[in-house]
């Protein structure tokens, strides 16, 4: 896809929009208007038809031979860098270097501590990245737009 079109997606899937967006990511079939409407509590089917429509013009969603609507593809947009979807589990991406820290930290712990020869500042360095990518994991995932 070109780069304006990128640029563009960028600049339309925000608010409701996105909202609607992260709805058919989330629900992961064909939805009808009302349906999206009923689900995301939109005032009126209109509401919903609109951002629906948005996103068909973005090339993002497009209609079935029902006239339901479904993902035509999937975008890694504004927000949305920062998590990455795994077996249907959204994660934040900041989760994966904390796990890896922490993974580090344990054999770190689990090879040298018997042994008596557990240096402070490697500890440190491998325990307090875990938890500082832990926290910052955590603060994403409560700023998740879903």
């Amino acid at each position: 896809m070109p780069e304006a079109a990128d640029e563009k997606v960028d600049y339309e899937l925000r608010g409701k929009t996105l909202t609607v967006y992260l709805y058919l990511l989330k629900h992961g079939k064909a939805a009808g208007v009302r349906e999206v409407q009923k689900e995301l509590g939109f005032s009126s089917p209109s509401v919903a038809f609109h951002h629906l429509d948005k996103l068909v013009s973005l090339g993002v969603v497009e209609k079935d031979e029902y006239d339901r609507y479904v993902l035509a593809r999937k975008v890694d947009t504004g927000v949305l860098q920062s998590f990455v979807s795994v077996a249907g589990f959204t994660l934040p991406r900041l989760g994966f270097y904390a796990a890896f820290f922490t993974t580090v930290a344990a054999a770190y712990i689990a090879f040298n501590a018997p042994r008596g020869s557990l240096d402070l500042y490697a500890l440190i360095g491998t325990a307090g990245g875990a938890a500082v990518f832990w926290y910052e994991a955590w603060r994403a995932w409560r700023r998740k737009p879903f």
